[in-house]
């Protein structure tokens, strides 16, 4: 029984220390910004980003952080946020970045797979004529994933 209990606290434990790593890594993220063309935020991550030129479009002055979307699918009502999204309106495509915090990818993938699909979804009924790009950022590692 006590085996029992302390797997359950650990397990808390584990859950909550990661809810909370997430919620500051999130708002972190959130802040980074470009101004005048340098990014300005945190440095720890400016560092990861200045490493993977692909991620600088989802931080200049055109991108727009948790960007709230809506709509009805498969007669669901469904409202989420997106992390980071570039309208690209002079090539006609939108990409969709969510960040995870996770260090074990495959501990939720399909769930966040299907998070980003969603997304995608919603995107390309308020964008018909747009492309939809839609990829997940791997924080602990800073790999980028074409969903």
């Amino acid at each position: 029984m006590a085996d029992t209990l302390r797997g359950i606290l650990k397990e808390y434990d584990n859950t909550k220390y990661a809810t909370e790593n997430g919620s500051v890594t999130h708002g972190k993220m959130r802040a980074v910004r470009m101004e005048n063309g340098t990014l300005v935020g945190d440095t720890d991550i400016i560092k990861n980003i200045n490493k993977r030129p692909e991620l600088l479009m989802f931080f200049d002055e055109n991108a727009r952080v948790e960007v709230p979307i809506a709509a009805v699918i498969n007669g669901k009502f469904i409202s989420r946020r997106i992390d980071r999204m570039v309208v690209d309106d002079k090539n006609k495509v939108v990409h969709i970045l969510d960040y995870k915090t996770d260090i074990d990818k495959d501990a939720f993938y399909t769930n966040y797979v299907a998070q980003v699909r969603e997304y995608v979804s919603i995107i390309k009924k308020i964008y018909p004529k747009y492309a939809v790009c839609g990829y997940i950022l791997w924080l602990h590692d800073w790999s980028l994933e074409s969903i």
